[in-house]
């Protein structure tokens, strides 16, 4: 069981493509991770990894991660209302790509998530997502260590 001050990291994991690199830089760093999903997941045999199934209600992960998100953990997501909750809770919020939400960047994708959500209510074409690529992978890759490190030298 990890420290009550220690860096932990919150995986939204049921549509998580990088959950590999979570648990190889994790181990590295010595960082506990818990992976939430709504039921069971597959996870490595490793100690510092922890499958929470958090139930099948609407958002139980999103509620599960946010109710913990703080100023020690890292929150590794794709979904913009959940990184917005969890950047107010003061937790590192990273995205798959790469991109880390802050303060001052949440609004924008707030907004443009809901742009395109109306959009699509009003029978709009839209693109979706970008593919996900292996640039992204590597951009996430050093953005997770990075914050890693900042937290663990507060």
């Amino acid at each position: 069981m990890p420290q009550a001050d220690a860096v932990r990291i919150f995986v939204d994991a049921d549509a998580c493509p990088v959950k590999d690199e979570v648990y190889r830089v994790a181990g590295r760093c010595r960082v506990p991770v818990a992976v939430v999903a709504q039921g069971y997941l597959r996870i490595p045999a490793d100690p510092m990894v922890e499958r929470v199934a958090a139930g099948n209600a609407p958002d139980a992960a999103d509620n599960w991660i946010a109710e913990r998100a703080g100023a020690r953990t890292i929150v590794v997501t794709a979904d913009i209302p959940l990184a917005a909750r969890c950047v107010k809770a003061g937790a590192v919020v990273i995205g798959p790509d790469g991109r880390v939400f802050t303060a001052d960047s949440i609004g924008a994708a707030l907004a443009m998530r809901n742009l395109m959500s109306d959009l699509r209510s009003a029978g709009g074409e839209t693109s979706g997502p970008r593919p996900f690529a292996t640039k992204d992978r590597s951009t996430f890759l050093s953005a997770l260590d990075a914050a890693i490190r900042r937290l663990q030298r507060r």
